[in-house]
């Protein structure tokens, strides 16, 4: 298993380095006032019980406001519970969890903020038998002032990457993202969607490892193809107060999935994880307001009129 684990590594890093070279791009081609030749910032940092990480931050710019795009390769002497709940089998078990994981809270309120993870978590029994491994990850779009095209072309992409892995893999693994990016409490989903996957392994799928890690690296890649030419079709256009005030409000629901549902920052903070990475996924700005309505026919009536609620977005 370790050489495996060595591959998903080395394809994991490289992952992080080109997702930062495609956003850098992004922020140095301009926005409204123009771009910057701002970089990310690599922290380098160990876990104490083994194992550590590469945070990459960037902040401030004229395109994009706040973004982290995270590595980390971490040994766990005690699966928490977030894991056990799904695999009681492994209560007690010690596993290495390895993965890169993105938000991406651009400054204009017509690009959308974006999500993506890619991990891969191998567990060894207590009774000493076979390591247990699964993939898991997927990635997702939050939009303020959607455009049809671009969501349509977000959901193309998905199913293109899914189709050599078979024909019921995109509406499976779309249906589970929708579901699962799911605000109960708001009765809303958090966005249009996209892909979301889990415990995708031999048992679960009947594919073997290499297929397992093949699709991990189809989803990798479909994030960059989905997510640049969106920016590219909105980081130049122009907006107002209006626009700025209902995208923080909008971020509000952001926080709240986050902090609420999100596996990952619970397994994150369940497992002593490193806080700052976990809670680089937070926008830097974010608002609330008290019963706030959208007045109907406008842009930000439309969002959750039509935009947050599953549908077959390539039929429309």
């Amino acid at each position: 298993m370790d050489t495996q684990i060595a591959r998903v590594r080395e394809f994991l890093l490289n992952l992080q380095d080109n997702i930062i070279k495609a956003l850098e791009h992004q922020e140095q081609t301009g926005g409204v006032d123009g771009g910057s030749e701002t970089k990310f910032i690599a922290d380098i940092w160990e876990r104490p019980e083994g194992g550590g990480g590469r945070s990459c931050v960037f902040s401030g710019g004229q395109v994009i406001e706040k973004a982290g795009v995270m590595f980390s390769h971490i040994h766990i002497n005690q699966m928490p519970a977030s894991a056990t709940t799904r695999h009681p089998q492994l209560a007690g078990a010690k596993a290495q969890a390895l993965g890169v994981s993105l938000v991406i809270h651009p400054k204009n309120p017509y690009v959308p903020t974006s999500h993506a993870n890619v991990r891969l978590f191998v567990a060894t029994p207590t009774d000493g038998g076979e390591p247990i491994w699964w993939f898991g990850g997927g990635f997702d779009l939050t939009p303020f002032y959607p455009s049809l095209d671009d969501v349509k072309h977000w959901h193309k992409v998905a199913y293109e990457l899914c189709q050599p892995f078979g024909d019921d893999i995109y509406d499976k693994y779309k249906t589970w993202c929708d579901e699962y990016f799911y605000l109960k409490h708001r009765g809303e989903c958090r966005g249009v969607g996209g892909l979301f996957y889990d415990d995708v392994n031999t048992a679960s799928t009947g594919w073997d490892f290499e297929t397992c890690f093949a699709f991990m690296q189809a989803v990798g890649q479909g994030y960059i193809d989905g997510i640049v030419p969106i920016f590219e079709n909105n980081k130049h256009r122009a907006y107002g107060e209006r626009e700025r005030h209902f995208q923080l409000y909008r971020r509000g629901r952001y926080v709240e999935y986050n902090l609420v549902y999100d596996r990952g920052t619970l397994f994150g903070l369940q497992s002593n994880g490193r806080t700052e990475s976990i809670l680089v996924s937070m926008p830097p700005l974010a608002a609330w307001e008290y019963r706030y309505e959208p007045t109907a026919g406008t842009p930000e009536f439309e969002l959750t009129d039509f935009y947050l609620k599953p549908k077959d977005w390539l039929a429309l």
